[in-house]
């Protein structure tokens, strides 16, 4: 099994990826440490993030965390998070050319989709996870409807991901879903009140591993 499918089968396992923005650096270790007690496996730390790289290359340090860079906009973002250890690489758009040199350094690409137009294209690039962004906007009926003529699309619906609504995504065929704010909250962060984000982390968790 390559690399790719290792990452793959993670996020399938977890149902959820973490999304890091915005978390100041020195918080970032204690951040991570609490949603990895709450359960949580799979992170996205965003490259608009400062100290992102660094964050990616700590995190990495963890052996059963599944680490991927976020809001990768372009090749150099791409070759600068796989760079720094960046398992999976995410973007809130459709580049056939990142998706190209992902696969070529055996790193997961899950580029931003939004059309059935979209989605077709970014399968046929070779892309097996496909963020659908952004996803509250539309709601669960959204990934339903995709599924119709799609059927078997891995789908990661970001955007807008609650504890309100992240039941009715997986109900309606996703893959996982990516959280961002509830989870690794910045404002939670600044004020050092780890022991929220561990339980919101432990929410999520139960949640999905029971829809």
């Amino acid at each position: 099994m390559n690399n790719r499918n290792v990452v793959l089968h993670a996020i399938g396992q977890s149902k959820v990826i973490s999304i890091i923005r915005g978390i100041e650096t020195q918080a970032s270790l204690e951040v991570i440490k609490a949603l990895y007690e709450g359960g949580i496996r799979c992170l996205e730390i965003t490259m608009n993030t400062p100290g992102a790289l660094a964050m990616i290359t700590q995190a990495r340090e963890s052996e059963d965390l599944f680490v991927g860079a976020g809001t990768v906009l372009d090749m150099e973002d791409a070759r600068k998070a796989i760079d720094a250890g960046a398992q999976f690489v995410l973007a809130p758009c459709l580049d056939v050319k990142v998706i190209a040199y992902c696969l070529d350094r055996d790193v997961l690409p899950i580029p931003g989709i939004f059309t059935p137009t979209e989605l077709l294209l970014a399968h046929q690039s070779g892309a097996e996870l496909l963020k659908v962004f952004p996803a509250g906007s539309v709601g669960p009926q959204y990934i339903k409807d995709l599924l119709g003529p799609f059927s078997g699309m891995k789908l990661l619906p970001v955007g807008g991901v609650s504890l309100e609504n992240t039941a009715a995504f997986m109900k309606a065929g996703s893959f996982a879903v990516g959280v961002g704010s509830f989870l690794a909250n910045p404002t939670l962060a600044k004020a050092g009140d780890f022991a929220t984000i561990r339980q919101r982390a432990e929410q999520f968790v139960s949640l999905v591993q029971h829809v």
